[in-house]
């Protein structure tokens, strides 16, 4: 299984380039193999996105925002989830991945 984060490359908040370069960079630094999926370029892949998502991820109002991230089919969470993991040092079981020893900040 390969992990996909679920980007969106034309966002115009701050705040989302931030989580998305944040999680990107983490999974660069640790050399963990992902993928990027921009849903603002690829409309079914932003479909699939939506279809796959649990539904207490899916706000009141609205679409759910990026970053996603999955683990193949498999949901692990949004970047509160990916953010709480990284505090707790947890990152490898929240990926579904096998554990690697410490894990690096970024």
């Amino acid at each position: 299984m390969v992990i996909r984060v679920f980007i969106a490359s034309l966002s115009g908040s701050v705040v989302i380039k931030k989580r998305q370069q944040e999680i990107v960079g983490f999974l660069e630094a640790n050399r963990i193999p992902f993928e990027e999926v921009d849903i603002t370029m690829l409309e079914d892949q932003r479909l699939w996105m939506y279809r796959n998502l649990p539904e207490d991820k899916h706000p009141d109002k609205g679409n759910p925002l990026p970053p996603q991230i999955f683990n193949g089919q498999q949901y692990c969470g949004d970047y509160e989830d990916f953010f709480q993991s990284k505090e707790t040092n947890t990152v490898f079981s929240f990926l579904g991945l096998p554990s690697q020893g410490s894990v690096k900040d970024s």
